[in-house]
């Protein structure tokens, strides 16, 4: 894949598995990032999270409306946000055929059982009155019939003596926590290479002090949380041909004189050049990425706010 994998999670409750994930996708080498958090119960809890962490949210309720028509309205909310993938993550909803083959390929669920075992609802319950050594969670796709995907991956948890449901979903939710983010990335890698240009930039800027990441015009953007963006990874942009990062520079005196120097490394990037930014471009065959992470990092420094940088400004007066 050429960019970072755009999730989209369905809640219906709390949303644990959702933070998980989002959590997860705030580490320099995750493959996905939240692009939206949906939900059938618009007092879920999980929105109010999401919300707080800058993810863009969607509710609505399904009480009173056909299920292909509600799985229509959750299917135009994920495109209009640009999903790619889709995670189920405690989403009380059976879904529509429909639904599930628009998805297909594309969709995973966690289940807290050792699938094939105990599909559906009270698994711990079920897992209990067996007489089962352990319970567990998996990871597996989202196929029409309920729980029955293929495994992606699956966490065994041993059932203590005493034990409850309750006491065995407590610690059940703690194996879900660990395997849905690793096994998830793991999908979203598989087709995605360690070294494209836009990985390595996504490295590099989301390694900066309160960097993240948003989509913006439909490219990947890099702000600071509290500045301004600082970075822009541009591909064939209006069929240009050229992959390159736009970074800042101190003006348009400068952008001149560096253009002026090295024609075939920079040039003036279209909408962002008036306002003094410069495309770095990186098809030339032998990038030098040390020098993309310089000049990331010191656009990285006229974007962030003061409080991050009042250390750097002093220890530079020195």
């Amino acid at each position: 894949m050429a960019d970072r994998a755009r999730l989209g999670v369905l809640i219906s409750g709390r949303g644990s598995n959702m933070a998980a994930l989002l959590y997860a996708s705030r580490a320099a080498d995750c493959p996905f990032a939240l692009a939206l958090v949906a939900s059938n119960d618009p007092d879920a809890a999980g929105l109010t999270l999401a919300a707080a962490e800058g993810i863009a949210t969607f509710a609505l309720s399904h009480r009173g409306m056909a299920r292909a028509d509600f799985d229509a309205r959750i299917d135009a909310a994920l495109r209009e946000a640009g999903v790619t993938h889709v995670a189920l993550a405690g989403y009380m909803r059976l879904l529509s055929p429909e639904f599930v083959e628009r998805w297909a390929g594309r969709m995973v669920n966690i289940h807290p059982s050792l699938l094939p075992a105990y599909k559906g609802l009270h698994t711990h319950e079920r897992a209990l009155a067996a007489g089962d050594s352990h319970g567990g969670c998996s990871v597996h796709l989202v196929t029409a019939e309920l729980d029955d995907g293929p495994v992606l991956g699956q966490t065994p948890v041993a059932i203590l003596p005493g034990d409850t449901a309750e006491t065995l979903a407590a610690r059940v939710l703690i194996a879900e926590h660990q395997l849905y983010p690793r096994i998830l990335a793991d999908w979203v890698r598989a087709g995605q290479p360690a070294d494209d240009p836009l990985s390595r930039v996504r490295e590099l800027s989301l390694a900066l002090p309160e960097a993240r990441e948003k989509l913006s015009h439909g490219a990947p953007g890099f702000f600071v949380e509290g500045g301004k963006f600082f970075a822009y990874f541009s591909a064939d942009h209006h069929g240009n041909g050229i992959t390159a990062v736009l970074v800042r520079t101190s003006g348009v005196e400068e952008q001149a004189m560096l253009i002026e120097r090295d024609p075939a490394l920079y040039y003036r990037p279209p909408y962002l050049g008036p306002s003094g930014w410069i495309g770095v471009r990186l098809d030339t065959g032998d990038t030098d990425w040390a020098h993309v992470g310089e000049w990331l990092a010191r656009s990285w420094r006229l974007a962030a706010p003061k409080r991050l940088t009042r250390l750097m400004d002093v220890a530079d007066a020195f």
